[in-house]
């Protein structure tokens, strides 16, 4: 079952009670000036800007979280893959990584990301172009429109992580749900995930991307 909730996580994750899932999958915001467009180039710049207005996920520094949250998530969690985590090292206890390299070398955006894992010690890789709102495919009037969110991530990213790192009949937590593609990763591979986004424009249209897959069901690969 996919449960998506349109409310503050730190309002839900304050209800429940410990070690409620076997595995959170997160990417919370980390504010880096990206309302002002200099996560681009040139004249990316305004162009991004464009994709959406205020950019309250990142322009909305209140919403970048802080020892309270990880402590929350640590706590209603058994295992976590934190998505950003070399944004908030004074959080984080030493275990695994993730590594996403995004085959690329342009010089636009970072050309991997990384995440913390605390299911072992080991660091794998997984290799899959992508550049969020950028994509390497198509201009970037077809990308907003295939598009729902400025840092959206791959389906495939997601199916990767829960192929390695979930087990059969574990449920999973994501707390930022953004674009939804976690959700949809669940819904194809038949994991429980509760989820939540505090913005009620993302949500709308990430409840909507989701009815559409389920409406499709295993007919096309989705992947964006």
């Amino acid at each position: 079952m996919i449960e998506l909730h349109n409310i503050d996580c730190m309002e839900a994750m304050k209800e429940m009670p410990d070690k409620a899932f076997d595995l959170a999958i997160v990417d919370p915001p980390y504010a880096v000036g990206a309302s002002d467009g200099t996560f681009g180039r040139g004249g990316a710049k305004s162009r991004i800007k464009e994709y959406r207005a205020d950019l309250k996920h990142y322009a909305n520094h209140d919403l970048t979280p802080g020892r309270e949250y990880f402590l929350e998530l640590f706590r209603v969690s058994k295992n976590q893959i934190i998505w950003g985590a070399n944004y908030y090292p004074e959080y984080l206890y030493h275990s695994g990584w993730i590594i996403w390299d995004k085959v690329k070398s342009d010089g636009w955006l970072s050309e991997a990301e990384l995440a913390f894992q605390s299911l072992d010690k080991r660091v794998k890789i997984f290799k899959h172009e992508w550049e969020g709102f950028r994509r390497a495919a198509g201009s970037f009037e077809q990308t907003l429109a295939r598009t729902i969110h400025p840092n959206q991530k791959p389906v495939r990213l997601y199916e990767w992580c829960l192929n390695n790192y979930a087990k059969p009949g574990d449920n999973i937590l994501d707390t930022h749900l953004g674009s939804g593609s976690i959700a949809i990763a669940c819904n194809r591979l038949g994991y429980d995930l509760v989820a939540y986004e505090v913005d009620a424009e993302y949500f709308e249209k990430t409840k909507k991307r989701l009815e559409e897959h389920q409406k499709q069901g295993q007919l096309f690969d989705v992947h964006i």
